[in-house]
């Protein structure tokens, strides 16, 4: 896959301050769902380096609570209602610490989890259905009764078993697409809302 690296997006997020692209992604499906609210706790999956941070410290407000977990380091960011971590989410301590920042459950997931991609179609297919399965059950065990998930995925052969693993623990799942993804990009947004504790089905 072939893209310019200084797009329009990229452009825009250097002259407004933001450290990705991807921050306009966020921007629009917020803009499309109302996914995050003044006063939320959330978790930001695969943070690094920040853009989406920057964005959902924003809404969520100064008596929102932002936690951002990646295994490489995120540089600070000058936000009081941001915390970060540098670890594994599948690791029992990182989560445990993901916890105990929070200080309650989390009332929206967020992950732009995304693997490095090999140009192997099947291998990428296969990494990106992991990342989608980890994003999952990471949300199953920070969520709190009724919140939400917003992730990443890439369109593959196994998608439609996921989305239906989805619907077994969320009231409504949606599939969306920002206008923000890159020309000629496979990927696509789940927004997956009123997490049941309770699997359906």
């Amino acid at each position: 896959m072939t893209y310019k690296l200084r797009d329009t997006y990229y452009k825009k997020a250097k002259q407004e301050g933001y450290r990705s692209r991807a921050a306009y992604k966020l921007i629009e499906l917020q803009e499309r769902f109302g996914i995050l609210r003044p006063g939320e706790h959330v978790v930001d999956l695969g943070a690094a380096p920040g853009g989406w941070l920057q964005v959902a410290a924003k809404f969520v407000g100064p008596s929102g609570k932002v936690l951002g977990v990646d295994l490489q380091p995120i540089e600070a960011l000058n936000q009081k209602n941001v915390i970060l971590v540098q670890g594994d989410i599948t690791a029992p301590e990182t989560e445990q610490r993901i916890k105990e920042y929070l200080g309650r459950p989390a009332d929206c997931v967020i992950s732009d989890l995304a693997p490095k991609l090999t140009g192997i179609r099947d291998a990428d297919e296969a990494r990106s259905l992991e990342l989608n399965r980890t994003a999952l059950e990471a949300a199953k065990r920070l969520l709190r009764p009724a919140g939400s998930l917003l992730m990443k995925s890439f369109i593959s052969e196994g998608l439609r078993g996921f989305f239906a693993e989805l619907e077994k623990h969320f009231h409504s799942v949606q599939r969306t697409r920002p206008d923000a993804s890159r020309k000629g990009s496979s990927e696509i947004y789940f927004f997956a809302k009123e997490y049941q504790t309770k699997p359906r089905g």
